[in-house]
């Protein structure tokens, strides 16, 4: 019977897939964005579609563009963020449609953003059926 022969890639690809694990643990963690972030950035968000002035959106803009990059938002955030990011620009004439178009996603920026491991639904009743009446 002949020895195994291993060929190099594949010894090579070998320990790079055991040293995998070891490589991930490295990396940085980076927090969700806090509750007061998120609510900033709806502050600005809103200025932008009341004031139509360049620089409160821009500010806006500047603030959500990060969230993009962020790689613990959930891909739902990251759409709402971008819709938010397509039209939070100055136009010529302020409508109630480009504020409407602006203020949706950013009312959504706290509800879909926020960290999900703080969100807590409420407990069931331990108890079945109806409770019993105390006279």
């Amino acid at each position: 019977m002949s020895p195994l022969k291993i060929h190099p890639a594949l010894a090579i690809l070998s320990l790079f897939a055991m040293s995998a694990p070891a490589a991930r643990s490295e990396v940085e963690y980076i927090p969700f964005p806090t509750r007061e972030e998120l609510r900033s950035i709806q502050l600005q968000a809103y200025a932008c579609s009341r004031d139509n002035d360049a620089e409160a959106c821009s500010s806006t803009r500047e603030l959500i563009d990060p969230l993009l990059d962020h790689p613990r938002l959930p891909s739902s955030c990251k759409d709402v963020v971008w819709d938010l990011l397509q039209v939070a620009n100055k136009v010529p004439k302020n409508s109630f449609q480009r504020r409407d178009a602006i203020d949706q996603p950013a009312k959504r920026l706290s509800i879909i953003c926020i960290n999900p491991a703080k969100q807590t639904a409420p407990k069931p009743s331990q108890q079945g059926g109806l409770a019993p009446q105390q006279s």
